[in-house]
């Protein structure tokens, strides 16, 4: 539609009327100078006082999300949807995302550290709100290495503020079994070896709380106990046709990667199994070893708490040898409570010695087998004294300072 006038640029008079989406704009059909504009609302602080300003003025243009962001988000419902988490999850995942992208330690970061970022609050929402998601499992899904993961994890948390409860063992056992392909009939498993998942978790967190209780947990990664801990389950569970099976198979079968501690792992929960069945009466007339032994799990891990103190509170006592007051229990005294136990607690006290053994302490694998230590290096030749007189660099002297206004003497003088 033509309007009157002449364009203040060209001196034309063909000035035409044109709808811009929800607006009307008065365009030079010469020059295509825009000689005015309609009015929107915005979406901050003037929607709220109700004022009109033209679309240029805006936030409509500022409000427009950047590639990365948008990619990033995209990526965080991806994976929400992968993992089928509730929306609720998928909402403040994206909001951490969006507010972990403002910040400079982020925006100007690497690519390959923004593209983990999205990963990295899925995790965070997942374990705030208990959802049990490990690392490894997200680094899986981003072909991600697990160090570059955890640093970019541990950097969210710090620029954000975020409390975040750790991941307990009960969790990770749930979600590792979750992932064995032992539940189902197929035809690469064989139907002794399928097993029902409740009693295989069940058994398995009951080992894994053995193994913490015995320190095989601390200081170590949680995935070769875990591992072993299911294995040694399994077995238990139907000893006839799979004690036969070695661990590598049965990760094959499971359908999980073999961690290479695994074994030492299994190594040393068998070895706490054998000191525990060595003091159930009902089992001195059988030679056990690591493999029968596993046919007891269900029976120790009835009374390990009783079983396992008992165990390492004597060091000189042979398995067969001494009576039930000298630490060896029946069945009547693991229910009834037995002479040498302490009858609040129910169980052996740690603090006495007992007949035939001297006290030994249940102690991390770590002090017991130490390794070699390397030889020690020539000596050097001694440094000077410190006489306190040392120039102290800059990059040093904010350790020294105390309060408020030497900080800020310091500034000014850094500044002159």
């Amino acid at each position: 539609m033509a309007a009157r006038g002449r364009c203040p640029e060209c001196g034309s008079g063909s000035l035409v009327e044109d709808a811009h989406y929800a607006q009307q704009q008065l365009v030079c059909a010469a020059c295509g100078c825009v000689l005015s504009e309609g009015l929107l609302t915005t979406t901050y602080t003037d929607e709220e006082h109700l004022r009109e300003v033209a679309y240029s003025q805006s936030t409509g243009q500022k409000e427009q999300l950047s590639r990365c962001l948008q990619r990033g988000i995209r990526r965080v419902q991806d994976l929400c949807k992968v993992l089928q988490l509730p929306a609720a999850f998928e909402e403040t995942a994206v909001s951490y995302f969006q507010r972990a992208l403002q910040l400079p330690a982020f925006h100007l970061a690497s690519l390959e550290r923004k593209e983990l970022l999205g990963g990295c609050c899925v995790l965070v929402t997942c374990r705030q709100h208990g959802w049990p998601l490990s690392m490894g499992t997200l680094c899986s899904l981003l072909y991600a290495r697990q160090e570059l993961f955890a640093s970019v994890y541990l950097s969210l948390q710090k620029e954000l503020e975020l409390s975040v409860p750790a991941l307990s063992l009960v969790d990770l056992v749930t979600t590792h079994l979750n992932s064995f392909r032992l539940f189902q009939p197929t035809p690469n498993v064989p139907a002794p070896f399928l097993e029902d998942r409740e009693q295989l978790l069940a058994r398995t967190v009951g080992l894994v709380e053995l193994a913490s209780r015995a320190w095989l947990v601390t200081g170590r990664h949680p995935v070769p106990v875990v591992t072993a801990a299911a294995f040694l389950a399994w077995q238990s569970l139907r000893p006839g046709p799979r004690l036969s099976c070695p661990l590598a198979r049965f990760c094959r079968l499971a359908g999980v990667d073999l961690p290479p501690p695994a074994h030492l792992r299994l190594r040393e929960l068998l070895e706490i199994l054998q000191g525990m069945a060595s003091q159930l009466s009902w089992l001195r007339g059988f030679r056990l070893d690591k493999k029968t032994v596993v046919k007891h799990v269900g029976d120790l891990l009835q009374h390990r708490l009783v079983l396992l103190r008992n165990a390492f509170s004597q060091q000189d006592t042979a398995p067969g040898q001494g009576s039930l007051g000298q630490g060896s229990l029946d069945k009547d005294s693991l229910d009834k409570g037995s002479p040498g136990q302490d009858p609040q607690q129910g169980c052996p006290s740690a603090g006495r010695p007992q007949r035939g053994g001297s006290l030994r302490p249940l102690l991390p694998p770590c002090l017991l087998h130490p390794r070699k230590r390397p030889r020690a290096a020539a000596p050097s030749a001694p440094s000077p004294a410190a006489t306190g007189d040392e120039p102290i660099s800059d990059s040093e002297i904010e350790q020294y300072l105390r309060g408020p206004e030497e900080i800020q003497a310091f500034r000014k003088a850094k500044g002159w």
